[in-house]
């Protein structure tokens, strides 16, 4: 009778105990930041490889900037088109479509320019403007006006960027300037793509960006043709499409899984990267002017988010009021 009341107890006590069920949002969230992480480190190594081959071996930036298309169309054929996207050209808004890829030939050959005589942590420490100018550029582009709060925020970036740079201060590297006009292009390519999401599905937007790329930069990339003397060059080559890609599809496989306001923030991992990359393989130490104004710009953006988030839950919950409304909504006499 102890044994079966002691059994009995032990039951019981089993079956009161709270019990761990999993939570099929959070297990997908988590996924979306593990991609996120992936992304930026992909991306990072990108950047490096190119700093890799125009700083020390001295490979003409346009050659460079049209091996990453050329062997970004290379990867998506191989890797993207058969298993994860079908190729398609036909967009509702064929003009924007151009108009987006060239933003981002634009962006990409800017932003090498600027690799090849920029540290890799000032040259991410100013790109982090990117979604603060994104918040400025959408109120004229899109409609999308900001308030006080996000526009103090977005002044608040632009005086960190003025920390990376210290004119007056310091020498201001004439690179620098390519990186902002790499940022702004990038805004730019963010609005944009933001509007085609309206109108094609991201098959065609993935088809048209290494496309057009490649074609527009044939001709420099041909005229400047320097034939690599080792054959480890023609890998790094190939590598470029393949860490452009792949970072880009990580960033659309986590933005599939979790809302952008989640993992906005894990952008802002770069930093860590580039910086370790940065000592490692060129032995570049972030100046204090850098750290300081990387970090005014991610806390700028941090702050913008926070807005944004906020601004997102009052529509969400005025909208659900209105609907409440509505539907207990007397019916009016005749």
């Amino acid at each position: 009778m102890k044994h079966s009341a002691g059994r009995d107890g032990a039951e019981r006590q089993n079956i009161m105990a709270p019990r761990l069920v999993s939570n099929p949002y959070q297990n997908q969230v988590v996924k979306a930041i593990g991609l996120m992480v992936l992304a930026t480190l992909c991306l990072t190594v990108l950047d490096t490889t190119v700093k890799y081959l125009t700083d020390t071996h001295g490979v003409p930036v346009a050659q460079v900037v049209w091996m990453r298309f050329v062997c970004h169309v290379f990867f998506s054929a191989l890797v993207l088109w058969p298993f994860a996207l079908r190729p398609s050209l036909r967009s509702a808004k064929p003009g924007i479509q151009f108009v987006r890829s060239c933003l981002m030939i634009l962006t990409t050959a800017l932003n090498f320019i600027a690799l090849t005589y920029l540290q890799l942590d000032q040259n991410i420490a100013i790109f982090f403007l990117t979604p603060l100018l994104v918040a400025a550029l959408s109120g004229p582009l899109l409609g999308e006006w900001v308030g006080w709060h996000r526009a103090a925020a977005i002044f608040a970036g632009f005086v960190g960027v003025l920390v990376v740079m210290h004119p007056g201060i310091g020498e201001v590297h004439w690179a620098m300037l390519f990186t902002l006009g790499a940022t702004f292009g990038y805004a730019l390519f963010t609005i944009a793509t933001r509007y085609l999401a309206a109108f094609d599905p991201p098959a065609v937007t993935q088809t048209y960006t290494p496309l057009v790329g490649v074609l527009i930069m044939a001709p420099f990339g041909l005229m400047s043709w320097q034939m690599p003397e080792h054959w480890w060059i023609w890998l790094l080559f190939a590598t470029l499409g393949f860490w452009g890609g792949l970072g880009h599809w990580f960033i659309i496989l986590a933005h599939r899984l979790a809302p952008a306001g989640i993992l906005a923030p894990y952008i802002y991992l770069g930093l860590v990267w580039m910086s370790a990359f940065g000592f490692i393989v060129f032995g570049d130490v972030p100046s204090w002017w850098t750290i300081a104004g990387a970090t005014i710009v991610i806390l700028a953006g941090l702050y913008l988010l926070a807005r944004e988030r906020i601004a997102e839950e009052r529509a969400r919950k005025k909208k659900t009021t209105l609907r409440v409304d509505t539907e207990f909504e007397p019916p009016k006499s005749n």
